[in-house]
This record gives C-alpha cells, sequence and structure tokens, in this order.
C-alpha cells in the first residue's frame, strides 16, 4: 500500500508542476499594443503631498495614488498639530493626480 501512495504522491507533484510551468511557456514576456501596468506616479503624490503640508503646517505622514475607476487620484495623510496644547490631528486628503 505504502508504495502506492509513493506512486501517486509523486504523480500529484509532477502534474503539478507541469500545470504551473503550462502558462508560463505560453504567455507572451511583452505586449507592445499595452501601456505599462505601473505609472510613474508616486513620485508625484509626494510631491503633493509635501505641499498640502507645506499650506496646512503639518507633516507629510503617507501620499499614495489610489485609482477610482476614470480618474488617478493621490490620498495624502498628515498630521496637524494640536490647537492649545492638545495632541497633533490626522487629516487625510483625495485629490487629483494631475
Amino acid at each position: 500500500m505504502k508504495p502506492v501512495k509513493n506512486m501517486l504522491r509523486h504523480l500529484v507533484l509532477l502534474l503539478a508542476l507541469l500545470a504551473g510551468l503550462a502558462p508560463a511557456q505560453a504567455m507572451p514576456l511583452t505586449d507592445p499594443k499595452h501601456e505599462p501596468l505601473v505609472k510613474p506616479v508616486a513620485a508625484n503624490c509626494y510631491a503633493i503631498g509635501r505641499q498640502i503640508a507645506l499650506q496646512r503646517g503639518g507633516q507629510l505622514m503617507q501620499a499614495s495614488a489610489i485609482n477610482t475607476g476614470d480618474r488617478l487620484m493621490c490620498r495624502i495623510v498628515i498630521r496637524v498639530p494640536g490647537r492649545d496644547g492638545q495632541r497633533p490631528r490626522r487629516a487625510e486628503f483625495i485629490v487629483p493626480a494631475d
């Protein structure tokens, strides 16, 4: 019984390996018709976030690009100093990336 289990285990592993390699052989390496999946907007969002933080007198905590379907937007998170000795507040802004 044990040799049959080992043979089945090896057969399953071989099939899994072949199934994993088959799609990689069928896919082309590059497709010149499609635009790149990654766009260089992170630096732009960072610059926008720095500008917003400067205008609000805060510190930039996070700047990330988000896709709303039809437009690329930047999600900006800044820390604004509290008033009258209170703790700093977190402020979040969604602004166009362009």
